[in-house]
């Protein structure tokens, strides 16, 4: 079987994607004490996120058992995000946090004043435990 890949060239690209401002574009939508909507949530009780230069730090914490679980800080750069919902362009986030025994790969938005975060975990300690993916939504809590 074969298979014919198509590249394309810059100039076949958004031109958004050319344009520096696009990265950072509606980056201060992110920031901010986020708090997610679901009080039963069994993931992400609440998320941090600060502007850090060219960067952005990302502080998560989860629910645990025992109490609250302070997942570690990791800092990111913003990317474009180029799906427009009426009319909304602004930037995205994609943070991985590394837990030794597993990672959390993650994707964040803001949708219509709403923090969305897709989270892939990954387990890597040959437990036998099925990797997941997992969404929430979260409010703007400052």
């Amino acid at each position: 079987m074969t298979n014919n890949l198509e590249f394309k060239q810059s100039g076949h690209l958004n031109p958004a994607l050319s344009d520096p401002a696009t990265k950072t574009l509606g980056a201060d939508k992110l920031t901010g004490r986020w708090v997610n909507t679901n009080r039963e949530t069994q993931g992400i009780a609440e998320c941090t996120i600060e502007k850090d230069g060219e960067l952005f730090k990302v502080s998560v914490v989860g629910v645990g058992t025992d109490g609250p679980i302070y997942w570690p800080a990791t800092k990111t750069k913003a990317l474009a995000n180029l799906e427009e919902e009426a009319g909304q362009r602004a930037s995205a986030l994609a943070p991985a946090f590394d837990f030794g025994f597993m990672t959390a790969e993650t994707y964040i938005r803001v949708n219509k004043g709403v923090l969305v975060i897709v989270v892939f975990n990954s387990f890597r300690d040959d437990s036998g435990r099925s990797n997941y993916v997992n969404r929430e939504f979260f409010y703007r809590r400052d």
